[in-house]
């Protein structure tokens, strides 16, 4: 190869550069801001205070029939699925990434074989490699929405999670679905009926590849002071003065792992619970159903503690059920303070500190 020292140029020195630069400021200062953005949006950044709103001139009408197609597609940025050089703070792996609370109308099946439409919260998330930037979080509700229009059961949870941890290529997940259950109950000696809602959760873990299913219940019932209605028995008793227990709305978190494959419904946890502790507060009520409700109080007064253990009772006999917990809050007619209890079997829900807002969760004012 001949090489010819006369064509090749040489590269411009600093000072034939600051020289160049000087003279395009000049003739940006004289030019309009549409001079200046037809040669070269750019330049308007080398003014000390240089217009750029011009920057380039942009159409201000939102393009109606502006149609994307694959090519222009493959041009959009995607900052999210980023190299690691992107990633922000420590390069760690994130065990929980995606959407909470988006939702959508779902269809269950119920025990009843019958099928009920409710509105549903759904959460999902996935693990995220300590090299990864993020993920696509329109990904998950895609996938879960090829779900949607299904009458929901644990096998079709598993398709729509499988699916989001095929297309997000990760490995761990976690799928809840949240929603409000409505069963009809009888009230205690009148015969009328009316509709108590349940606050429940499904949930669907997938960790190195193992499946878990959990439920979570919210149950609300009455709990009787016993040290009170002994004290006001002893006024009674003792000095003929009329005197009345404490009792006050209550709530348990009841939360289970399924043990096995036997189906374990939504109104057999609602029963385990009823058993547990019978004085469920009341939907319909007349004054027969007042005065029972009044006597089996008298009939169940409940620390607390006994709550956790009662529910505990039964769920310890239900071979469909593994590890769980009891979270108890008894909302205090007496004192201006709630008495709390926790109750857990086994390792799944142990452990040493618990979420600072946990018992003001347990409020149901609906």
């Amino acid at each position: 190869m001949n090489v010819h020292p006369s064509e090749i140029k040489p590269a411009p020195d600093r000072d034939e550069a600051k020289e160049a630069l000087a003279l395009l400021r000049d003739w940006a200062r004289a030019a309009s801001p549409e001079e200046v953005a037809d040669l070269d949006p750019a330049i308007a950044r080398l003014l000390p205070s240089g217009e750029v709103a011009n920057y380039p001139t942009l159409a201000r009408a939102y393009p109606e029939g502006f149609a994307t197609d694959p090519a222009y597609l493959a041009t959009l940025p995607d900052l999210q699925n980023g190299p690691a050089s992107l990633i922000r703070g420590s390069k760690q792996q994130l065990q929980h990434v995606g959407i909470s609370n988006f939702r959508l109308p779902i269809r269950y099946h119920t025990r009843g074989n019958g099928d009920l439409t409710l509105e549903t919260s759904v959460t999902g998330t996935v693990s995220l490699d300590a090299g990864k930037k993020g993920i696509n979080m329109s990904r998950i509700m895609r996938s879960f929405y090829k779900h949607a229009e299904k009458t929901f059961s644990a096998e079709v949870m598993e398709a729509a999670l499988n699916d989001y941890i095929s297309d997000l290529d990760s490995v761990d997940a976690r799928l809840q679905m949240c929603l409000s259950y409505p069963a009809k109950v009888r009230s205690l000696r009148s015969g009328l009926e009316g509709f108590q809602y349940y606050d429940i959760a499904m949930e669907l873990i997938e960790t190195d590849g193992i499946k878990r299913k959990f439920m979570h219940l919210d149950y609300v019932y009455s709990s009787t002071c016993p040290c009170s209605l002994e004290l006001s028995e002893h006024a009674r008793s003792a000095r003929g003065q009329l005197a009345t227990p404490h009792s006050q709305r209550s709530v348990a978190r009841i939360s289970v792992e399924r043990a096995n494959t036997d189906c374990l419904w939504f109104e057999d946890l609602i029963e385990l619970a009823r058993r547990a502790v019978p004085t469920e507060t009341q939907v319909m009520v007349k004054r027969e159903d007042e005065q029972a409700f009044a006597e089996l109080n008298a009939a169940n007064p409940i620390f607390v503690e006994d709550a956790a253990r009662l529910f505990c009772e039964q769920l310890l006999a239900d071979p469909r059920i593994g590890d769980f917990r009891v979270v108890a809050s008894h909302q205090e007619s007496l004192h201006s303070h709630d008495a709390v209890s926790v109750l857990t079997e086994g390792e799944t829900f142990a452990a040493q500190s618990l979420d600072p807002k946990l018992f003001q969760t347990l409020i149901h004012g609906r």
